[in-house]
C-alpha cells in the first residue's frame, strides 16, 4: 500500500481553516460547541484550538456557565492578530473606518473631500490618522479597501470612470499601494454596499437579488448566489446611462473623468431629479432622502411616491426583464426612506410592466452600507492573509 506524504499536515490546516471560519463567524464557541458545529471530534477541536491558540489567533474569552460541573472556556478570534480598513470617497465626504480582524471599528473618521487633491496623499492623510487615534502601528493593517462611485475595471483595477472627481481616475491603485505600503482594493460603492446587503440585511437569504441605488446617480448591483455580476469593463450596473422611455438619451459626448449624467434613466430618479419632483408636488424637504421620507409619512404624498415608484419601477422592470431576480432591494438614503410605501408601489408598477414578480424591499442597512461592505471585504482579505 502506498503512502500519502503531506496528507496529515492537510488535514491539520483544513480543520484549523473550518475552526478560524467559525469563530469568525459565531463569535466566542467553547470546545464542545466548535466540536460540535464542525464535525470534529471532542479530541481534534481541543487540538485544534490548542495549535491556534499557540499560533496567536484565537486566545481564550472567559467561561460559559449553567452546565454541569466546571465552566467551559470560551474562545474567540484574537482581535489584535490584524486590523483592515475601509474608506468610501465621495465628492463632498470621505469617510473611513479602522477595524480590528473581527471587523469591531476602532476608529472613525468624516473629512471634506479635496477633489483636486492627489488620491494617494490624501487616503495616506486618513490612515495615518484612523492609526494614531486607535494607537496601532499602521503595519499591522492587513488589508485597506476603498468605494468608489465609479467604474472600476475587475481585471485590472483601472478606474474608467469616476462621478466628477479626476483625481480618481486611471492607474491610480498602483500609487496608492507605493504610497500605504499597504494592499490596496478599490470597488464600486453599490457593489460593495450589495455585499452588506447579502451578508447583514435583507438580502441575506435570496438566491438573486438587486440592490437599486437611488442615489446622486442611479445605480445597481446583481447578485447571483454570493457572486456579483461586475460585467467586462466593471460598469455593469451603471443605471444612470440607461435609455429608458421619456428620458432623453446622451449623445455620449462628454469628458469620461468628469460628467455628470443629464440624459437616460438619471433624469428620471437622480437625487436632482427626486427633489425636483417632490417640489413640483410640494412635499420638498431639505435633500432628496427628507424629502421622500416626508412624503411616506402624510397623504398628500401620495402622489408623489406614485410617480417617484413609476419612474424607479421603468429601472427595475428594465433589468428584472433580462435577470428575473428573487428580490429586490431600494438602497440608499433614498431607499430606505420610501421604506415600505416607496418598496409596495415599486413593486406593484413593476409587476404592470414585465413578466417578472420579484419582491421588493427597503434596506435594512441604513448606517454607512457602503463602508460597512468595505469593511466586511476587507476583513475577508485580512483573514486569509493572517489565518491561511
Amino acid at each position: 500500500m502506498t503512502t500519502q506524504p503531506g496528507r496529515p499536515r492537510l488535514l491539520r490546516e483544513l480543520n484549523d481553516r473550518a475552526a478560524l471560519q467559525l469563530l469568525g463567524s459565531s463569535g466566542a464557541l467553547t470546545r464542545t460547541q466548535v466540536s460540535e458545529m464542525t464535525g470534529l471530534s471532542k479530541v481534534t477541536a481541543s487540538h485544534v484550538l490548542s495549535r491556534l491558540e499557540e499560533r496567536g489567533l484565537v486566545i481564550e474569552a472567559g467561561a460559559q456557565g449553567g452546565g454541569r460541573g466546571p465552566n467551559a472556556v470560551l474562545y474567540e478570534l484574537n482581535p489584535s492578530c490584524g486590523h483592515v480598513i475601509a474608506i468610501e470617497v465621495y465628492q463632498d465626504t470621505t469617510t473611513a473606518v479602522l477595524a480590528d480582524i473581527t471587523g469591531r471599528p476602532l476608529a472613525q473618521t468624516t473629512v471634506a473631500t479635496d477633489v483636486s487633491a492627489d488620491p494617494a496623499a490624501a487616503t495616506h492623510t486618513i490612515v495615518q490618522h484612523l492609526a494614531r487615534t486607535a494607537k496601532i502601528d499602521v503595519a499591522q493593517v492587513q488589508a485597506c479597501v476603498i468605494a468608489l462611485p465609479g467604474v472600476i475595471d475587475p481585471a485590472t483595477s483601472r478606474i474608467h470612470f469616476c462621478y466628477d472627481m479626476p483625481a480618481w481616475h486611471g492607474d491610480v491603485i498602483e500609487v496608492l499601494r507605493r504610497t500605504l505600503r499597504l494592499p490596496v482594493t478599490i470597488d464600486n460603492d453599490v457593489n460593495l454596499a450589495a455585499i452588506a446587503e447579502r451578508m447583514l440585511g435583507s438580502a441575506s437569504t435570496a438566491r438573486s437579488f438587486v440592490l437599486m441605488w437611488i442615489g446622486r446617480g442611479p445605480g445597481s448591483a446583481v447578485m447571483v448566489g454570493d457572486q456579483l455580476l461586475r460585467g467586462a469593463a466593471g460598469a455593469a450596473g451603471e443605471l444612470g446611462w440607461m435609455p429608458v422611455p421619456g428620458a432623453a438619451v446622451s449623445d455620449g459626448g462628454f469628458d469620461r473623468s468628469r460628467h455628470e449624467v443629464g440624459a437616460a434613466f438619471q433624469s428620471l430618479v437622480g437625487w436632482r431629479a427626486v427633489q425636483e419632483l417632490a417640489d413640483s408636488h410640494h412635499v420638498a424637504a431639505e435633500n432628496a432622502a427628507q424629502s421622500v421620507a416626508a412624503a411616506a409619512g402624510s397623504a398628500r404624498g401620495a402622489a408623489f411616491l406614485d410617480e417617484l415608484a413609476r419612474r424607479v419601477a421603468l429601472g427595475v422592470a428594465s433589468i428584472c426583464a433580462v435577470l428575473d431576480p428573487e428580490l429586490v432591494v431600494l438602497g440608499s438614503d433614498v431607499g430606505s426612506a420610501g421604506g415600505d410605501e416607496l418598496a409596495g408601489r415599486v413593486q406593484r408598477a413593476v409587476a404592470g410592466m414585465c413578466l417578472a414578480r420579484p419582491r421588493v424591499e427597503a434596506s435594512t442597512i441604513v448606517d454607512g452600507p457602503v463602508v460597512c461592505g468595505a469593511r466586511l471585504v476587507a476583513v475577508q482579505q485580512a483573514r486569509e492573509r493572517v489565518f491561511f
